[in-house]
This record gives C-alpha cells, structure tokens and sequence, in this order.
C-alpha cells in the first residue's frame, strides 16, 4: 500500500483516550490562560479578542456530516489565534460527490494546512484519516464512535463548575447507544475517578463494548441501588488520577446527590424507527433531591429533551459549555502545533492504556472483518485502503483474548485463529501466543469454525512447542 510517509512526531486526537490526562490538564491550563487574557469582562466564558500567536497556520475543517458548534468554534478558534481557516462543509459540494475517497482527501487536503479537524458518518473515518494525513488530525465525530473535543469541553465546564472532577456523581440521559458525545465522555469521567449514573431512553442503553470496557478497562463496578437503577462506580486507585482535585474536606460525597445531569438528544441519523419513547429534562424533574445541586450539562443542539424554561435556572451551563469550545479548542490547536514557546503535544508519548500486544494486520479480503456494519472499512470507496486491523486485548475470562477494531474500536470476542503457512485453525488464542511465540502476524482470524473451515482450514489438534513439526510430518490436521 502507497501511503504518504509521516513525521514520527504528527500527532492526531482522534479518542479521548489519545490524550493522557496530565495532556488534557495542559489543555485545560492552556485554555483558562487564553480566557484570562482574552475574555469579554462582562461574560469571563466568552473568547472576545484575539492573538497572533497562530499566525501563518491553517486549519482545514473537513465535515461529512451537519455541524453548527463544532465547525464554527474551530473555525472561530483558529481565528482567534491568529491563523486562518479552509472549509469543505458540505460533501455534495466537494470530491466525495464524485466519489473520491476519505483517504485522498484527506491527502490532498495535508498539502494545504497546517492541521486538520474532520466529522464523517461513518465509525472509525477519523482513525483512518490519521493513518494517511502528514499533518495532525482532530476527530469532530465519527459516527457514533466518539466525539473527544466536545470531552474536552464538557470536562472543562464541570470542572470550572465543581472545581475538580473527583468522585463527582454524573447522570446521562438520553440516547447513550448513539450519542457519540457520551460514548468520549464516559470514558474521561471514569479515567478521573466519576461516577455515572446512566438514564437511557428505552432501547438506547450503552452499546455493550463500551458498558464493557468501563467494567474491565476503566474498573467500574455497578451499584444497583444508585439513581435509575445502576450507577458505574469507579473505585480510588492510583492508576486513575483525580482532575485538580482539591482537599478532602472540599470533595463531593458519595451520596447520590447529582454534580451534574449530562443530557443528549435523540440521534435520529442512527436510528431507522424515528418515533421513540425519549425522557425530558425540565423544571420537575430538577426539583428531585439529587438534582438540587447539578448543573445541566448538553452538547447541543436540543430538539425537545430539554424545556427551554431550565434556561433561566441558574443551575444551566449548555450556552456556557458550547462557549468554552473556543478556548479549549484554541489550546489544543495551539498544543499539537506546538505555537506556544515551550507548549507543545508533539514531543510527549500520550495516550491511556496502550497495548502491549502487536496489531492483528491483514489485507481487507482476508479473514475477520469488523462486525460494526457502520465502520469505515465497509465504505466502498474506502476499500483499497482500509485492512481488517485489531488490537489484542488481554481480558480476565475466557476466551482470555479479544480483538478490538482498530478503526471503530468495537469488540470482537468469539474468533478462531488460523495459520496461512500450516493450514488449521484454533480457538486456543492463548496457547497459540505463549506456546509458538506468534504475534498474529503469519495468522488469519474468521469468526467461527465453520467459515475456517470454508476457506480451506481444519481444526488443529495439538499443542506444544513441536506441535506445527508435528501436524506437518504426520499430515493430520484435524479430528
């Protein structure tokens, strides 16, 4: 595959999880700096003036799909430091109506800026967009994969609120299958010790990787008795620092009482029934006593799940979260392009919970594909470029193994592997791995014995350090 070469250094936001959190302190440190010395006196959340520390950079906005705040807060937020901006907001008016690729748009499109930030229908555009630009990229949404800098801005909001983000209670309501805000949210507030009391409209409950990965990866337990039925509880330990947090005395309790309600709109573009059942936040459902203290949080924009009478409670902060876009945002352009002496995103490693296993890496037309029919790779126009890539995630029970999609991070857990150079195939993951030393790098995954089986493989029998010698001398692959 022909891919542009890439300085080591470029890096992309495309998960919330691409920033490790002293990186998203930087980002926050940076954006109360710029709101210190550039804020309207009158409204300390609005950006009013700018600077020229951005000077002679470009952002290009790359938007597949419908965006107000997102585009218009980047765009403002490269103005305001001083930078400019290029658009394509609308794809029936760019290439992609004549069909040209995500991948070489995005190619072209690295020749004329500096930095990019993109939103695309489809899970997982981002990633491979990062996979092929020269410059950084910044995830604006992907699907229903995730959103990381609406995090961000939630984030800030609650801290500037709360004052620190430890063993905060937050519920969310609404639409959590589809709602990629929540999906980019959840994960940030349980890296930072939050607990989440979720409140789903019927039928739209946390897709279950991700419920799972909050259980496994990020160590959350669930309490029945909590609001709503369940709250993900994370417990205090030392992998998971606290945001900012204060002393003792000045923490939030673990009584129930809300910090704040995160509420999401019904994402009508992901669901094929259009008439739902859906809960609305207004002035009764604040009056309950755990929401007596909780700011009312939402990304925006609302379409009925909100009364416009919470407006006037002093308790909403949605206009002023969608006004901290701009400074956090200019920090975070400012910190991958590394225009601020001294502050830079470019030299530290990043990232949350890497993987110590090497990628499963094959052509697109081998083996397992991801199951998530909205993934990028089953894009047509994407097809030369995509390959069916997973991270190997070690997992407490069996099958012991995972293989996480690379692209739209959704999980595979039942899989056979087989070998191309010795014709079988097994579904002892762990034994293949300590056993032969085998990285998935000479393997093929298929989803079960029987599509093995179709493609040309059997069943191998035995294990051990002269069990391929073995098979291959005796010729007996199988039962």
């Amino acid at each position: 595959m022909n891919r542009a070469a890439k300085s080591p250094v470029t890096r992309h936001v495309v998960s919330i999880n691409d920033l490790s959190n002293p990186e998203i302190e930087q980002v926050f440190d940076l954006a109360q700096g710029f709101l210190d010395e550039l804020a309207d006196k009158s409204r300390p959340y609005r950006i009013a003036r700018s600077t020229d520390a951005g000077a002679r950079h470009i952002l290009a906005s790359l938007f597949y799909e419908p965006s107000t705040r997102t585009r218009l807060s980047f765009e403002s937020a490269m103005l305001r430091l001083g930078g400019e901006n290029i658009t394509s907001a609308d794809p029936n008016t760019s290439s992609a109506a004549k069909g040209e690729s995500l991948a070489d748009s995005v190619r072209v499109v690295s020749n004329y800026a500096d930095i990019m930030v993109i939103r695309h229908p489809r899970d997982g555009a981002a990633r491979l967009a990062a996979e092929y630009s020269s410059i950084p990229v910044i995830n604006g949404g992907d699907g229903s994969h995730e959103h990381p800098t609406q995090t961000l801005c939630d984030l800030f909001t609650l801290k500037t609120k709360k004052k620190n983000l430890r063993n905060l209670n937050v519920a969310i309501a609404g639409d959590l299958k589809g709602s990629r805000t929540v999906h980019s949210f959840v994960y940030a507030l349980a890296r930072f010790g939050a607990h989440i009391a979720p409140r789903p409209a019927p039928g739209m409950e946390l897709p279950a990787h991700v419920d799972k990965r909050l259980r496994e990866e990020f160590h959350c337990v669930m309490d029945p008795h909590a609001p709503f039925g369940a709250l993900y509880r994370t417990p205090d330990e030392p992998h998971q620092p606290a945001l900012f947090a204060e002393p003792e005395s000045d923490i939030l309790g673990r009584d129930e009482k809300m910090a704040a309600v995160y509420v999401t709109r019904f994402q009508k573009e992901r669901w094929a029934e259009k008439n739902q059942d859906y809960p609305t936040v207004d002035a009764d459902f604040l009056k309950r006593p755990e929401f007596l203290q909780a700011s009312v949080l939402h990304p925006l924009p609302r379409v009925g799940e909100l009364d416009a009478a919470v407006d006037s409670d002093s308790r909403a902060v949605y206009f002023q979260q969608a006004a901290y876009g701009v400074p956090v945002r200019m920090a975070l352009i400012a910190l991958l392009l590394g225009i601020r002496k001294g502050k830079s995103l470019r030299a530290v490693a990043g990232g949350f919970d890497k993987q110590r296993l090497p990628p499963y890496d094959q052509p697109r037309d081998e083996g397992l594909r991801c199951v998530n029919s909205n993934c990028i790779v089953h894009d047509s126009s994407e097809l030369p470029y995509v390959r069916n890539k997973f991270h190997v995630i070690k997992v407490a029970s069996p099958p012991a193994y995972k293989l996480r999609c690379a692209y739209c991070e959704t999980d595979i857990e039942q899989f056979v592997v087989a070998s191309k150079k010795h014709h079988w195939f097994t579904r002892e993951i762990a034994s293949l791995l300590h056993t032969d030393g085998q990285n998935f790098r000479e393997l093929l995954a298929f989803s079960d014995a029987s599509v093995a089986e179709k493609a040309g493989y059997r069943v191998r029998k035995h294990f051990g350090p002269h069990a391929e010698s073995a098979d291959a001398g005796t010729g007996t692959h199988g039962d």
